[in-house]
């Protein structure tokens, strides 16, 4: 049996992983006010039950699922002979992170008489966290195993939760659509696990580090999905009424500005003017990531499309000029490129939200200053403190993203996990059953025809 057979390991890692969250769901986790039968009738009384936080938050949590299961997946698909893994272990790992997030997450957020209560509002939650996952699975794309990820998910999530905790509570920082909590964390923290595990023989598989034309029609549809629901994934959590409206206008215009900005620069850059798919794939979705933190502010739609303008131009220049610096002098492999598309636009997101949240006012937002900065419309600080706090969390995620992102890498070198060989990276033969070919010595696998053309010689 090959050293990267998954046999043993992937069993024993997915069901060991899954009776132990079955267990601590069963001592831990219980239906709130919202999905408990016996709580919600005697709530509701003779009131509609159509008050119940289900239908207002419901649409959003599909839009978000959406965006994780075949967004994400399919924009990672671009990789000739990596479709299966990338849609397949982008399935797996989102589908233990939820769970895992919803336990930490409700560690952190609040116990109720010893129990964590969950309800449509914590599965976007748990999402999201389960989006930071797989933004830092982008960074190591087709050199991990499926252990590997499903290790890196379980630290991940747990490192995300403490993070997020620090941000929203003791530091009070606003952050709707998540460039810090989510994009920034996710793609520090994957950007150092890409250099622990760092590969100087890669070039033993550059051959299929690439795409072919039907492997990025097949991005374009998670770029597409992408596009499409972002406006949900930054306003999901927000409050109900202008707030959530607001939010998704503003995303809804960063992106438009974003995608005209991407395309413009993708011909300035590339040769003879023609366009880079990889370009339109990826930094045509900046505009929603920059926007996150400032979505739910008074920015303004002209403020909403400066930032998509801006973060499609910083994305593209990020692709063209950037990652082949980042992999020559950092010896960062970046395989998707997650700098570019959720680092770069994250910090961006993060300083136009300290920026903005720095000139709320009273004469602003009116008596909707209370929904988007409470303590600063209760007088605790004012909003000046509120941009400094909003600038704190920002190196606070750098912070823990980065030093959680090295102590994961050195974890996920250890040589148990079934990682792939250098001559076998981007390569969906190793771990799956792949049709019209066989396996080969137990690694790589063999086309049928050039088998018969061995056996013809």
């Amino acid at each position: 049996m090959t050293e990267t057979s998954m046999k043993i390991k992937l069993p024993v890692a997915c069901f060991l992983v899954q009776i132990i969250l079955i267990i601590l769901f069963g001592v831990l986790v219980e239906y709130d006010v919202n999905t408990d039968a016996k709580l919600w009738h005697a709530k509701v009384g003779n009131d509609s039950n159509y008050e119940n936080e289900f239908y207002y938050r419901y649409p959003s949590f599909q839009d978000v699922h959406v965006m994780i299961f075949v967004g994400f997946g399919f924009l990672m698909t671009f990789l000739k002979r990596y479709g299966f893994s990338s849609v397949g272990f982008n399935f797996l790992v989102a589908a233990l992170a939820l769970q895992w997030a919803t336990l930490m997450q409700g560690f952190f957020h609040g116990m109720h008489h010893g129990k964590i209560h969950i309800n449509v509002e914590s599965m976007i939650n748990a999402d999201f966290c389960t989006g930071s996952v797989l933004i830092s699975f982008g960074a190591v794309l087709g050199k991990t195993s499926p252990v590997q990820l499903l290790v890196m998910a379980i630290i991940e999530v747990t490192l995300f939760a403490v993070n997020e905790f620090i941000l929203l509570g003791p530091l009070g920082a606003r952050d709707a659509g998540g460039s810090m909590t989510i994009h920034t964390f996710g793609a520090y923290f994957g950007l150092v696990v890409a250099r622990v595990l760092y590969r100087p023989n890669l070039d033993k598989s550059k051959h299929k580090n690439g795409s072919v034309y039907h492997s990025d029609i097949f991005a374009m549809i998670g770029t597409i999905y992408l596009w499409m629901f972002w406006p949900s994934f930054n306003s999901a959590i927000t409050a109900h009424g202008d707030d959530q409206h607001r939010t998704v206008m503003n995303t809804y215009y960063s992106l438009a500005a974003c995608t005209l900005a991407t395309y413009g620069m993708s011909a300035m850059v590339c040769h003879e003017g023609k366009l880079d798919m990889v370009h339109i794939q990826n930094a045509a979705l900046a505009g929603g990531v920059a926007v996150g933190t400032a979505g739910e502010m008074m920015l303004t739609p002209f403020g909403s499309m400066i930032v998509g303008f801006l973060a499609g131009i910083i994305s593209v220049l990020g692709y063209r000029f950037l990652t082949p610096v980042l992999e020559s002098k950092l010896k960062v492999q970046d395989t998707c490129g997650v700098h570019n598309l959720h680092g770069m636009p994250g910090v961006l997101g993060a300083i136009v939200g300290a920026i903005t949240a720095s000139t709320a006012t009273r004469d602003i937002y009116g008596d909707g200053l209370a929904d988007v900065f409470p303590a600063v419309a209760d007088g605790t600080y004012d909003a000046s403190t509120q941009g400094v706090r909003q600038a704190i969390s920002l190196a606070v995620t750098l912070g823990i993203a980065l030093l959680g992102g090295l102590i994961t890498g050195f974890i996920l070198k250890l040589p148990i996990y079934g990682a792939p060989p250098d001559t076998a990276c981007y390569e969906d033969a190793l771990y799956w059953e792949v049709p019209g070919e066989e396996e080969s010595n137990g690694e790589l696998a063999t086309v049928k025809t050039e088998e018969a053309e061995k056996l013809n010689g």
